[in-house]
């Protein structure tokens, strides 16, 4: 069975404010529930964005918290936009389940920084870099599974440069020694990135192999996802690869996680440092 695709931001805007239009009207979970003859799991789980939202039952619950008619408008003509599924949905048989809630907020995302502690981070890598990878982290995996999840990448990268959103990415240069696949596409992975960094919106910060450590040593693939709508909070993506992704929401866990890669992003050379010779 195909996962269902992840919500978009504009549904997760809407659900944040469906919980605080209950909250401040001092209407709790039970009673939410119970004008809509439910189960207050059922108002948790719209809340959080966690199914589809069906426009009766966001009536319902606006005319219980005694929103007016002319703010409930606006929230109820935003309703065809938040429920249509996100771009990446055509691809979602290739994802895997956590892709696709970090993917609906990168999507959104004006800036996104990004630490990978031994290879070029995933926004950056050329085709055949991803595919190389992809080989050995998946070497029994379906040849056509594999190309396309290298056409997401490339969908995500080509939105994101179109967008205008700003990438900030800090590479041990560790990370430029472990090849992926044969030298032809080490060279093109490294000119690719030496093209990235004259973009406006890329910033590549090189950490050289005799550097002392700095406070991401040792730590997994970090990024984060800021977007700029108040109702949704900064993101924290921690990767174990083959393990397990966790995706942190809570304000003072993210901050920690941002501080740390300012202290390391301030302890690295500065942007725009030539790339360590190999």
């Amino acid at each position: 069975m195909r996962p269902r695709s992840g919500p978009t931001v504009e549904h997760r805007i809407l659900a944040v404010r469906l919980r605080l239009l209950r909250e401040r009207a001092g209407v709790s979970l039970a009673a939410a529930a119970q004008a809509l003859q439910a189960h207050p799991a059922t108002v948790r789980r719209i809340e959080r964005a966690e199914t589809g939202l069906d426009a009766r039952q966001v009536r319902v619950l606006l005319d219980r918290y005694g929103v007016p008619a002319a703010d409930a408008e606006p929230i109820i003509a935003g309703l065809g936009a938040a429920s249509l599924p996100g771009w990446w949905h055509q691809w979602r048989d290739a994802m895997e389940p956590w892709q696709q809630e970090v993917i609906g907020m990168e999507s959104s995302a004006g800036l996104v920084r990004t630490w990978h502690p031994g290879l070029v981070p995933e926004l950056l890598r050329t085709p055949a870099y991803a595919a190389a990878l992809d080989r050995v982290l998946h070497p029994d995996g379906d040849p056509a599974r594999r190309e396309r999840r290298v056409e997401l990448l490339r969908e995500r990268q080509r939105r994101l440069s179109s967008r205008g959103a700003r990438l900030w990415a800090l590479i041990p240069a560790a990370a430029l020694h472990t090849r992926v696949g044969d030298q032809r596409v080490m060279d093109e992975q490294r000119e690719a990135l030496a093209e990235a960094v004259h973009s406006p919106h890329v910033t590549v910060q090189v950490v050289p192999l005799d550097h002392p450590p700095h406070p991401l040593t040792g730590v997994p693939p970090l990024h984060l996802l800021r977007v700029s709508a108040p109702e949704i909070g900064d993101r924290a993506i921690l990767e174990t690869p083959g393990v397990r992704v966790d995706i942190v929401d809570d304000p003072d866990a993210v901050m920690n996680h941002s501080m740390r890669i300012d202290a390391a992003c301030a302890a690295a050379p500065r942007p725009g440092t030539p790339f360590p010779v190999l």
